[in-house]
């Protein structure tokens, strides 16, 4: 493994955030709405390029160190489990309990089923 890895995972896992932070600020313009919508498609999108990644890998279309630098580094800086899980605790704060179970399981489902079709696709 390259001593260069490091590197590049720090520019990758930047490059990321900072897409993360384009497409939030997007899909929050073009769809003003107190539900967390664009975290929802954020993270969605960012599983199924995980699974499109891994798919490339099993298939031996793509090194290990590319997955490593591009689903750790880029969409490790990209999706964002954290902030998820804060707007489900913002939901039921808000006495939203349907919407947080909805937004809470729905958006763990679609994350599978985008990394599922990903793997499939690759």
């Amino acid at each position: 493994m390259s001593a260069l890895i490091p590197l590049w995972l720090a520019l990758a896992g930047g490059a990321g955030a900072v897409a993360r932070f384009m497409l939030d600020g997007a899909v929050r313009r073009r769809w003003p709405t107190d539900f967390p919508f664009a975290t929802l498609v954020i993270n969605v999108t960012g599983s199924f390029a995980l699974g499109v990644l891994t798919g490339a890998v099993a298939a031996q279309r793509m090194g290990p160190e590319a997955l490593l630098i591009a689903g750790t580094g880029f969409l490790g800086g990209y999706t964002t489990f954290s902030t998820a899980s804060m707007e489900t605790v913002r939901l039921l704060h808000n006495r939203e309990p349907l919407r947080a179970v909805l937004y809470g399981l729905g958006g763990a489902a679609l994350c599978l089923l985008a990394a599922w079709g990903g793997i499939l696709l690759a």
